[in-house]
């Protein structure tokens, strides 16, 4: 390593004192300008997570790297910021300076960086450090919202290089993040655990039943809790999702790259009857006949929301990007946003953008520039009432982890209830697409120029243009990437 180099490795450098609870304090003159900690799921992009790991050791502090498959991030959080706590009780100028300009690095896909934020939120710290996310899965939705792209990354010295770089001149942007709950009765037979696919590495973080202790509970019911930054959503495009984990599973040997995961997802798209629902899905199975959708409105009340009998999929969305990196919600116009009382999506606006799909063709509109799925609602709360015996089952994601829900068929109040939990900070390049309440160049108003189209189009028209050759005007390009947990 050239001298350049190591002068600028300088700024990011934490020393063993501060890792290693014990070791002798170290005097040192440099104070690092952005100290790091990264987190990586070497299990992440086929074999690109193991040797990014390498290549991050080689360049920092081996004990600042951490792979998720070894170190639980809270445990090794939790350790850092007692032994900061401690050192800056001391007086310790370093400690307190990583302390306070400390930011972390993880690795992953946007599951494994939900983890983390998660993890970060858990600690309730007076300043949470900001969050950097490489992209090592399929989607990438996380990553590509705050500018830091959708392809896996170069894993040489000169990449690495180049995103710390970036990491230190990043801007600072608080998230929303959504609390979910769910509550049924206790089934008079069988279990209602959620079922994850035999791949997810972290055992459904996001979404677990309650102890009986916790104040959430309630006696002869079953309730689950958990919580996203980037989306939520039920219908077919989890169940589709569901399958890639499961397939990943069985045959890992035919997951190696991002491209080849993604040829994978959009043939079970197939298989499974997205592209043409109608066909292999009786309408009875649709989201409208299955659930009551409930929105709060201003002065705490809870109001209907009319959902289209044709929809399939409900994505309730906070971060601009969805599917890796299109935008369901897209740009609607002004005059008609006003109307229906929309506002310009913020993600720190307390607000969900909620959003629903038809089927995959109608998920293909999202490539055109002005292109959006079917504009349900915005708002700071949704609950999903399912109707008595529905259905048995239904799937649902969140954040790139799917699962399999089992539903009680003697009980008609399953309800869940999505609502504002907290906000975290990430970091984001000059090329973020999402935008903040704080932010001064973010638009207050849409540009007059923007999507004019009719915001919901009758199921006739659909189906004439998908006769003349709507298919093809939407085809599915190369380089399309689906969301998933790595």
């Amino acid at each position: 390593m050239d001298d350049k180099s190591e002068e600028v490795l300088k700024d990011f450098l934490i020393p063993d004192y501060i890792l290693i609870p014990g070791s002798e304090v170290e005097t040192t003159s440099t104070i690092p300008s952005c100290p790091v900690i990264v987190f990586i799921n070497s299990k992440s992009g086929g074999q690109l997570g193991g040797e990014l790991l390498i290549t991050y050791r080689s360049l920092l502090n081996k004990n600042q790297v951490f792979d998720l498959g070894e170190n639980a991030p809270a445990k090794v959080l939790h350790q850092l910021y007692a032994t900061l706590e401690v050192l800056n009780s001391k007086g310790d100028i370093l400690a307190a300076e990583v302390q306070k300009k400390l930011r972390i690095i993880v690795a992953g896909g946007d599951g494994t960086a939900s983890w983390l934020l998660g993890v970060i939120s858990d600690l309730k710290l007076p300043k949470p450090p900001p969050v950097a996310t490489v992209p090592l899965g399929t989607g990438n939705n996380l990553p590509f919202s705050f500018g830091w792209g959708k392809k896996n990354p170069g894993i040489d010295r000169q990449s690495v290089l180049s995103f710390l770089g970036q990491v230190k001149t990043a801007k600072e942007m608080k998230i929303d993040s959504w609390h979910i709950i769910m509550r049924m009765r206790t089934p008079r037979q069988g279990a209602c655990d959620p079922i994850a696919p035999l791949e997810l590495p972290h055992s459904l973080h996001a979404f677990h039943r309650v102890s009986k202790a916790d104040k959430l509970n309630v006696d002869g019911c079953h309730t689950f809790r958990g919580g996203f930054w980037n989306y939520f959503s039920m219908g077919m495009d989890a169940q589709v999702s569901y399958a890639f984990h499961s397939e990943r599973k069985l045959h890992p040997e035919k997951f190696k790259n991002q491209l080849v995961n993604q040829s994978t997802y959009l043939k079970l798209g197939c298989t499974q009857g997205w592209f043409c629902p109608s066909l292999c899905h009786p309408s009875s199975r649709n989201l409208a006949q299955l659930i009551k959708v409930k929105i709060m409105r201003k002065h705490g009340q809870w109001e209907d929301l009319n959902v289209p009998r044709s929809i399939r999929s409900i994505v309730c969305l906070n971060l601009p990007s969805f599917s890796g990196g299109l935008n369901p919600w897209g740009n609607p116009n002004p005059r008609k946003s006003a109307y229906r009382d929309l506002t310009p999506p913020y993600v720190d606006d307390g607000l969900l953008e909620i959003v629903g799909f038809r089927n995959a063709w109608h998920g293909l509109v999202l490539l055109s520039s002005k292109g959006h799925g079917t504009r349900l609602a915005q708002t700071n709360r949704v609950r999903f009432e399912f109707h008595k015996g529905a259905a048995d089952h239904t799937f649902m994601r969140m954040d790139g982890e799917p699962w399999k829900q089992p539903l009680p068929v003697d009980d008609d109040t399953v309800v869940i209830e999505i609502s504002p939990s907290s906000q975290v900070t990430m970091l984001a390049t000059p090329l973020c697409p999402s935008k903040s309440l704080d932010d001064p160049s973010s638009p207050r108003i849409f540009r007059d120029n923007e999507d004019d189209s009719s915001e919901e189009e009758s199921e006739e028209n659909w189906e004439e243009r998908r006769k003349f050759g709507a298919a093809d005007t939407f085809k599915i390009p190369d380089g399309i990437e689906i969301s998933h947990l790595s």
